[in-house]
């Protein structure tokens, strides 16, 4: 069962929200403010956030960014703010819809499923997004910004080695011994540290970084943290 975390301080349309996504067969779990929601997300795994913008204790874009630095996960606004500039916003940060209140429940019940089913799909093809990184690991293709990237048969090993370890420290040694299991070929250090570097070149920009150097011990992926 899919589990959903409603993030909205009107009491009613809260309950009310909660109660058709539960017809749906899904579970709504409810948040009130910023604060509790970031607790929830925190302690349990979901599928999907419905987050409203104005929040009694924050701002629900803020909201937004701290979610997506800790999980990757559809986020959807649900607001009365229906500015342009707003909505824009609401995208830029990483928004999987923006839906402006009022608004008919049944269209708002079709857009989540949509947003799951597309999610589902993207995981059984094995495709990695975080931020304007989008790897497919089973076609091998790599886009940044929309962009396509070129990489090189190790540097989608390493790849795939660190997104598959998010927020895990991997020693040099460590990282070798994966490459070599993976192919079984050998890689020495030097050839290693050439890797690492051109990865970053090629997925990483000034305002956003993916690898972090831990020095004298490794290094870690950190996604859009570092």
């Amino acid at each position: 069962m899919k589990r959903i975390l409603i993030v909205e301080d009107d009491f009613m349309l809260n309950s009310g929200l909660c109660y058709n996504l539960e017809l749906d067969e899904y579970e709504a779990v409810p948040a009130y403010n910023a604060a509790v929601a970031l607790e929830k997300v925190r302690e349990k795994n979901f599928d999907l956030i419905v987050l409203d913008v104005n929040l009694p204790d924050g701002d629900g874009f803020e909201l937004c960014k701290k979610i997506k630095s800790l999980i990757d996960i559809p986020v959807v606004f649900l607001t009365a703010r229906d500015l342009e500039s707003d909505v824009v916003a609401g995208f830029e940060i990483g928004a999987d819809d923006y839906i402006t209140k009022p608004f008919s429940i049944n269209i708002f019940l079709k857009k989540i499923a949509a947003i799951l089913k597309r999610c589902d799909k993207q995981a059984d093809e094995d495709i990695y997004i975080c931020g304007d990184l989008v790897v497919n690991f089973n076609t091998l293709t790599v886009s940044v910004n929309g962009e396509p990237v070129v990489l090189t048969p190790t540097e989608y090993k390493l790849l795939k080695v660190f997104t598959s370890n998010p927020g895990i420290l991997l020693t040099r040694q460590a990282l070798l011994e994966k490459l070599y299991d993976i192919d079984s070929n050998f890689v020495d250090e030097h050839t290693l540290t050439v890797n690492i570097n051109r990865l970053r070149s090629k997925i990483e920009s000034t305002g956003r970084k993916y690898i972090k150097t831990v020095y004298g011990m490794g290094y870690l992926w950190a996604g859009d943290k570092v």
